[in-house]
């Protein structure tokens, strides 16, 4: 156990995590709703403060972030554990165990090792991603500090349900992220995810305020996200309050954990929420978990020339930062400080 940070004692030993958006309340002996954060005698610890459960290297354009760095890697990992409870969770052997009583598994590594690592292999940023970014804080500010002063930007994958707390000690860190907005609706969050959907659109316009790079990722699922309403609702929300130039990730559902009753998304579903969100005014909605799609490519907003060519998780930059048939500035971090 590792000491926490972003917490307050109460009363008679009781705590309260200010991590998230749960804000839960902790009595001695018990854990806060992601299994992870523990009330030891009054205060708070958690359990995956050094703990790795996921390392790897991968493509950029994996997390999915279509307009940071594309064609290099960075260096990801994560631990266990999440805030969240998503019946379709794709990592659940990742997030789901602390909250299941199960053990907590990893390997010990400081930030340092981590950057270290980073640096060996070539990457030009690092993720915090796999399970939820926010459960292992600490590390996660111990590591990107580090990355910072070895010129690495600070990438965040997150189910966007932070705490203010926690998004004003990340500000000037972190320097691009992906945001999974699920739904939008909030009876889809507390059904389907254990949460609430009004964090998530707040923390949304927060990250837009601090100006860090945001790109926004919706799993459609069959029957359970993919009203046609609800996603013009969506597209709007992105267009008015985050700004039309926020790439917009559509991903393919897969029967994945406790949600193996549904198919796996059709082709024509992803593509009409495609067309909802063009016809919405954003310049960049991508299909994702779909290679070989048309919609992988990003084009020139203005003119229409692809500017950055993908196949799968591999991309090929041609016209960026600037599109070489009408001159138009393509949004995104293309290069590192």
């Amino acid at each position: 156990m590792h000491p926490a940070k972003l917490w307050k004692p109460l009363h008679d030993g009781t705590v309260q995590c200010r991590l998230c958006a749960h804000t839960c309340v902790i009595h001695p002996g018990a854990h806060g709703f992601c299994g992870v954060r523990h009330n030891v005698e009054g205060q708070l610890r958690t359990c995956v403060g050094r703990c790795i459960a996921a390392a790897n290297l991968d493509p950029i354009e994996k997390k999915p972030l279509y307009h940071v760095l594309p064609a290099t890697t960075t260096f990801s990992f994560g631990t266990m554990g999440c805030n969240f409870s998503c019946s379709f969770c794709q990592n659940h052997t990742l997030s789901a165990p602390p909250r299941e009583g199960r053990k907590v598994c990893g390997q010990c590594a400081s930030g340092e090792v981590l950057v270290h690592e980073a640096l060996r292999s070539g990457a030009r940023s690092v993720a915090y991603t796999y399970n939820e970014p926010t459960v292992f804080f600490e590390l996660m500010e111990e590591t990107a500090l580090c990355a910072r002063e070895h010129g690495l930007l600070n990438i965040m994958v997150s189910n966007g349900y932070q705490s203010t707390e926690t998004l004003n000690a990340l500000d000037g860190l972190i320097a691009a992220c992906n945001i999974d907005l699920k739904a939008f609706s909030d009876e889809f969050y507390k059904e389907y995810c254990g949460a609430s959907l009004a964090p998530v659109l707040r923390n949304l316009k927060a990250i837009v305020r601090m100006g860090w790079w945001l790109e926004i990722t919706t799993l459609l699922i069959p029957d359970a996200n993919d009203d046609a309403r609800e996603l013009r609702d969506m597209a709007q929300f992105i267009r008015d309050e985050l700004g039309a130039n926020v790439p917009w990730h559509i991903s393919r559902f897969h029967p994945a954990y406790h949600l193996t009753d549904r198919p796996a998304t059709a082709p024509e579903a992803l593509e009409r929420a495609w067309s909802i969100g063009k016809e919405a005014g954003l310049s960049f909605v991508y299909i994702g978990n779909l290679h070989g799609h048309p919609s992988e490519h990003t084009a020139c907003p203005s003119c229409g020339n692809i500017v950055i060519r993908r196949t799968g998780y591999r991309a090929k930059p041609t016209d960026i930062p600037a599109c070489s048939t009408c001159g138009t500035t393509i949004p995104g971090l293309w290069s590192t400080p």
